[in-house]
């Protein structure tokens, strides 16, 4: 397709989907939106397969993805990322309550679905693995799966969590949507009334300078840095063979640089590229719809269906029992818990969205946001990236035994 005309499309995808979600105060996210839109268009041939590869923006998010990662460590002080270990306590208990729950189907539903496999031999426990790594974790936790199906000759179970991938985020997204919704309406009352301390305005001194030179505090300086800081990330994760992941070292390590003053509070705001940058993650959430096939879906329906139906309830019921006793609200709990379907950069974009959603003012969207987002950014990277990779590896060694 040609590159200026994939673009375009991309642009107008995007500027309709905002502009509903802005009409429906977030009632049907941004996300949403263009998920649907993408998949319709990708189902019925409206966008060729290579739509998102041509407008060039798929490969220009896999090169800034870390450096948003580093710019959201940036915007996260040290005191607020050690209050975070609540969320990460929902977080492992989320992807606790996903693999129960889809036990339980695997129980009263075994035989249905392992009728359903291509492979004629794949077991109601193989798709109890593969949900679970894929409903709770990102790309690795597919991976791993995908491997372990592949290397035991059940072709079904492979494509399984691709499919959930895939289509997970059109649960997530609307669903998540909906409880961000209820808890900053809950968090816009406890501002009003008092009980929520007004944000922290930034000290424009602190704001402004940094220890770096004033050569690196350009918009290619800052560039040339934060690369810097995400190939060292890279670096890490090369050594400790992805033990720990490049976006995880990120996050903490622009945590950290905020905090030693080596970068400015938001350290990406004001620069030329933010906008840009932030439209090509995007395009990193609806790329696997353009993989999606009818006939898969169709001979893996009662799977998905059953992994969907009780991977949710799973996810609210542990996620609202842990919250509760760690004093979360149940709403602020079960989003949380939902961000095992989508992860970043939808956990940043549907609080963004809640919290201008519900603020009738800019103090208010600041007070909303500052108590949501920070949350759904740690529990993203609790259950996609942390839990989720730990618990698949150990369990993908039971598919095909």
């Amino acid at each position: 397709m040609n590159p200026v005309l994939a673009f375009v499309v991309v642009m107008l995808v995007w500027t309709v989907s905002d502009l509903v979600a802005k009409r429906t105060q977030s009632l049907l996210s941004s996300l949403f939106v263009a998920s649907i839109i993408f998949l319709v268009g990708f189902l019925t041939d409206i966008f060729p397969e290579d739509l998102l590869t041509s407008s060039s923006l798929l490969g220009l998010a896999g090169v800034v993805v870390g450096f948003i990662i580093v710019h959201l460590g940036t915007m996260i002080s040290l005191e607020d990322f050690t209050k975070q270990w609540k969320t990460f306590l929902v977080g492992v208990a989320t992807v606790l309550g996903i693999g129960v729950s889809l036990l339980v189907a695997g129980l009263v539903f075994g035989p249905r679905i392992s009728g359903t496999a291509a492979d004629g031999y794949a077991q109601a426990l193989d798709f109890i693995v593969a949900g679970t790594g894929s409903l709770s974790g990102g790309t690795i936790s597919v991976l791993i799966v995908q491997e372990a199906a592949l290397g035991v000759g059940l072709t079904s179970i492979a494509i399984f969590p691709v499919l959930i991938a895939a289509l997970q985020g059109l649960v997530g997204f609307p669903l998540t949507s909906l409880i961000l919704r209820k808890e900053a309406g809950r968090l816009r009352e406890e501002y009003r009334a008092g009980r929520l301390a007004a944000p922290a305005v930034a000290d424009e001194a602190e704001v402004a300078t940094s220890r770096l030179p004033a050569a690196l505090q350009t918009t290619p300086g800052t560039l040339v840095v934060v690369g810097v800081v995400v190939l060292a990330s890279l670096g890490v994760d090369n050594l400790t063979d992805g033990i720990l992941n490049t976006f995880v070292v990120a996050l903490l390590l622009g945590i950290a640089l905020r905090t030693t003053g080596v970068l400015r509070p938001s350290v990406l705001s004001g620069i030329d590229a933010l906008g840009l940058m932030m439209l090509a993650i995007m395009i990193l959430v609806f790329a696997p719809l353009a993989t999606v096939e009818p006939s898969d879906d169709a001979a893996l329906a009662l799977p998905l269906l059953l992994a969907f139906l009780f991977g949710v309830v799973g996810i609210a019921g542990f996620a609202a029992l842990v919250g509760t006793l760690v004093g979360y609200s149940v709403p602020m709990s079960v989003a949380i818990g939902l961000t095992s379907l989508y992860g970043f950069p939808g956990t940043m974009i549907l609080s963004q969205e809640a919290a201008k959603g519900a603020g009738e003012s800019p103090e208010e969207v600041a007070a909303i946001e500052g108590e949501i987002l920070p949350k759904m950014i740690v529990a993203g990277f609790s259950t996609v990236t942390i839990t989720s990779v730990v618990v698949t590896s150990i369990l993908a060694g039971a598919i095909g035994r």
